[in-house]
């Protein structure tokens, strides 16, 4: 994968109808996406995403610019360990998941979508990945708006796995347990003295992103409507 290149692609322009939106805060040539060391990411996820912790198994740390100033972090990585089966003949190195994207400070509400554009248009010139996966969580009242905008393929709820709380009130994924202790099962993790627990959670919406458009065709699982807001939002 080569990361490196990513740092001089994305860019683009915006539509007039998306500067009358977002005013004169953010000119498009100012908002830019870079790799950054892995270590910097972490920070910045634990100390600036709702979940407070960082994935397990990430490849790639990207950060979000404005100008000099960091302003976002996405993070990809490997993801649910079967998510390359959603697609006709994938392998586990056809795909990654993006696990996070936070970002801050006085944005337009339309930087997310546009970073997240630069990511995607960013790996697939300058890697042999041929798609992506995300998940929205409902149970934290989020239903992919962001994908939604960007022409993410949306695959519904996802099966529900469970986080693991280690005794510090602290829900993690299973990958990032088995990343940091060598394995997710409960009964070994105690046997360490870890006092592990499982916690459960809902389903999630799920979204793909083709950066090769020739895969769309190998989907094994409906593409149905975007998720509406419910009269609660």
């Amino acid at each position: 994968m080569a990361t490196d290149a990513i740092q001089m692609a994305g860019g683009g322009t915006r539509s007039s109808a998306d500067a009358k939106q977002a005013g004169a805060s953010i000119e498009p040539e100012r908002l830019r996406v870079a790799p950054i060391p892995a270590g910097v990411a972490k920070d910045l996820v634990i100390g600036n995403h709702y979940l407070r912790t960082f994935p397990g198994g990430t490849k790639l740390a990207l950060g979000i610019f404005v100008g000099s100033r960091i302003a976002g972090a996405m993070t990809l990585g490997v993801g649910p360990m079967n998510g390359h089966m959603l697609v006709q003949r994938a392998g586990p190195e056809d795909c990654l998941t993006l696990t996070r994207l936070c970002m801050w400070g006085d944005l337009p509400h339309n930087a997310a979508s546009r970073a997240l554009g630069m990511a995607t248009r960013a790996l697939k010139a300058n890697t042999d990945l041929k798609f992506l996966i995300t998940y929205a969580d409902p149970a934290r009242g989020h239903r992919g708006v962001i994908y939604q905008a960007s022409n993410w393929t949306y695959t519904g709820l996802s099966e529900p796995t469970p986080l693991y709380d280690l005794g510090d009130g602290v829900a993690r994924h299973s990958r990032t347990v088995g990343h940091i202790y060598g394995t997710h099962s409960v009964r070994l993790l105690r046997q360490k003295g870890i006092d592990a627990t499982l916690v459960p959670r809902p389903p999630k919406h799920r979204y793909l992103f083709f950066l090769d458009r020739r895969w769309r065709n190998r989907l094994l699982v409906p593409e149905l409507p975007y998720p509406k807001p419910s009269s609660q939002e």
